[in-house]
């Protein structure tokens, strides 16, 4: 699923607007990884956002 395990960032919908103002349905989607992280002694799978994934490195 697009959604993030940290943050909970998930799927936002919206429109595709034209120039002549008619609107159509779309989504944007967060850029998820798959990362490997250590939480007390044992190895998880998340499913990590890339702005939680840099926030994770930094500290």
């Amino acid at each position: 699923m697009a959604v993030c395990s940290i943050c909970g960032k998930g799927v936002v919908f919206g429109h595709n607007v034209s120039h002549s103002n008619r609107k159509t349905s779309r989504t944007w989607k967060p850029n998820i990884r798959k990362v490997k992280v250590t939480i007390n002694g044992t190895t998880k799978v998340l499913s990590v956002c890339s702005r939680c994934l840099r926030t994770m490195k930094k500290g």
